[in-house]
């Protein structure tokens, strides 16, 4: 029988152990030394050996005796106010650092607090350890105050898991959750430590090595793949490079602008890619799936080829998958060999790291002369001139548009996208939330540098947004940090503010404040007769600027055009505490385009003149 960790992506979780399992570590190569810690001493030491600089949390009764050592040690510790923010802060972290993002917290309540966040971070594979507080070993199994079967509970949405039962085994532990988590596909791992095990003594050794022998991440790839990839893409007139967020997860940002520019192929980056490849370069398409461009959903639906590097075919990038690029032939290249074949067949089927992947294409189709441009750096490639017409064309008769009055009312939320991304740095960070504020910010902001742009893509996590913010000022302190947010989900987790306002942690927060669960309304107005079931949220309350205030942040109100401008400006200029715009934009806005969902690609909606054939194509949204 094959062990599910054969799987290099998503190994088998650790099952929950009986409270007599405990047992001693066996020889294992390590150094040892004769040091005697206890369990939550060589929990933060084996942190600090791991390269941990911070880590995100809030103290509990199972976890406390951990929280002791906290003091003594080198990592920063971010106090949060609830649970879920340290696992969004932790994954704000992991993704604009590349680092791992850690989190700790105590037992019961706490633990599946942070549940969102792991789920989050399985889905869009970020990388992060969380290590939970447990109750002790003899109290597993007989209902303990604050006990949940923590393991049990996560083991569909980490990576992996483990229950310690013998403080000899926390380093071994500690290195096995990092390489875990780093490696293959990327993800959360989860720690549950009870409080006994806590207090355990045992002898400190750091471990030389991990072995996982079920555990294999591929990161080199087939030759004999990349050879019938080189073929297809010689003989394509139509193709489209389908970019996903595991370039991003694989560095490959650089690899990928060199086989583009030398294929002379354009680009399309997904909600999870945005910031892989440039937005202002000319093969750049943007956004394809829901509400992306006209120009990058057309180009995937009429390629001959699709280039797949790193992205799953997500059903808001497909619709109808039945429907999608019905004429396209498929190269899929992802480090997960389960994500070959899920939903789209593919007629090459490359299993590595992007990266690698990429690289070893530029050196299947370069020239043995060499060459810098595409005309003399590849050898064969089909003429691809009418395909290129087509899509100029789709850009200019197509473009994303809105209508901004020039009396300054409505306040149109594009507009102010607009206006933060000309009126701050170009590296800018941006952090979505989700619902309407985050399409229109990925569709108005140019994102010209990787690692500038952080969301909730898989799960569509309201609330993401401050929390995440927060993580990634702490781990870029040197850039400018701008959160994009909806009313409904800055309501969600606000209170973080608090911990960033303590922990002087200076993110600046751009509320498109409409009153109303903005996506819901809009798919209520189009697929339920306009029946606004609970989706207003009121125009009054709460007062955003008191609010932001109270929690040590200044606080901000625009209600026209003409004021925009100057609020970014006021916001970009303070740096000792967080900001608060609350833009008060118009309600009625929609997001465009649109394919309305379970539809096929085809039946894309530019504008609210096509609203009644969204209504007719369309069905109650999924």
């Amino acid at each position: 029988m094959q062990s599910s960790l054969d799987n290099p992506s998503r190994p088998r979780r650790a099952g929950r152990r009986p409270a007599t399992a405990a047992r001693q570590a066996p020889d294992r190569p390590h150094r040892r030394t004769a040091m005697e810690l206890t369990g939550a001493q060589a929990l933060m030491r084996s942190l600090e050996m791991s390269g941990v600089e911070v880590m995100f949390g809030l103290p509990g009764g199972a976890i406390l005796p951990v929280y002791d050592p906290v003091l003594d040690s080198s990592i920063r510790h971010v106090l949060v106010r609830h649970e879920q923010g340290a696992g969004h802060m932790a994954q704000g972290y992991a993704q604009v650092t590349g680092k791992p993002g850690v989190a700790m917290v105590t037992s019961g309540p706490a633990a599946t607090n942070i549940v969102t966040p792991l789920c989050d971070a399985f889905m869009d594979s970020v990388p992060l350890v969380v290590v939970t507080g447990q109750v002790a070993m003899s109290a597993i199994g007989s209902d303990a105050f604050q006990e949940c079967d923590t393991t049990g509970i996560t083991m569909g949405v980490t990576k992996h898991n483990y229950l310690v039962t013998d403080p000899a085994d926390i380093p071994r532990i500690v290195a096995e959750a990092f390489h875990i988590a780093t490696t293959g596909r990327p993800g959360p791992v989860l720690i549950d430590l009870p409080k006994d095990v806590s207090n355990l003594p045992m002898n400190w050794y750091w471990p030389d090595s991990v072995d996982l022998p079920g555990y294999r991440p591929r990161s080199a790839v087939d030759p004999d793949a990349i050879a019938r990839a080189a073929d297809l893409i010689r003989r394509a007139e139509r193709p489209v490079i389908y970019a996903g967020g595991g370039l991003l997860k694989a560095r490959a940002a650089e690899a990928l602008r060199t086989f583009a520019e030398m294929c002379d192929i354009h680009v399309v980056t997904t909600l999870m890619a945005r910031g892989v490849f440039p937005d202002r370069h000319p093969l750049c398409l943007g956004m394809p799936g829901m509400h992306g461009n006209y120009t990058a959903v057309t180009a995937l639906q009429r390629a001959d080829l699709l280039i797949n590097l790193g992205a799953r075919f997500d059903d808001r990038v497909t619709g109808n998958p039945a429907h999608f690029a019905p004429e396209a032939k498929v190269i899929h290249v992802d480090i997960d060999p389960a994500e070959h074949g899920k939903v789209r067949v593919p007629e090459v089927a490359v299993a590595g790291d992007a990266r690698v992947a990429v690289e070893a294409l530029i050196e299947a189709l370069r020239s043995p002369e060499g060459g810098t441009g595409p005309s003399d750096a590849t050898v064969g490639l089909a003429d691809s001139s009418a395909w290129k017409s087509t899509i100029s064309g789709w850009q200019e008769q197509h473009p994303l548009q809105y209508d901004q009055p020039s009396s300054g009312h409505p306040l149109k939320p594009q507009y102010v996208v607009e206006q933060l991304r000309d009126n701050t740095p170009d590296d800018t960070i941006v952090v979505a939330g989700v619902g309407q504020h985050q399409m229109w910010a990925s569709q108005f902001w140019k994102f010209d540098y990787p690692y500038t742009w952080v969301n909730s893509g898989g799960l569509g996590t309201m609330g993401f947004a401050v929390p995440a913010a927060i993580g990634a000022k702490v781990g870029q302190p040197d850039r400018t940090v701008w959160a994009i947010d909806g009313d409904g989900c800055f309501q969600m987790t606000a209170q973080e503010l608090i911990s960033a306002s303590a922990e002087d942690i200076p993110v600046k927060v751009a509320i498109l404040n409409n009153a109303y669960l903005g996506m819901v309304r809009q798919w209520q107005e189009l697929f339920y007769a306009e029946r606004y079931s609970q989706v207003y949220l009121s125009a009054d309350h709460p007062d955003y600027v008191g609010w932001a205030e109270a929690m040590g942040c200044t606080g901000i109100r625009v209600e026209s055009a003409e004021e925009v401008a100057p609020a970014i400006a006021k916001a970009n200029s303070i740096n000792d505490r967080p900001v608060v715009i609350d833009f008060r934009v118009d309600s009625d806005e929609k997001v465009y385009p649109m394919v309305p969902a379970g539809g096929s690609n085809d039946d894309i909606i530019l504008g609210p003149e096509g609203d009644a054939d969204a209504v007719l194509k369309g069905s109650a949204p999924s």
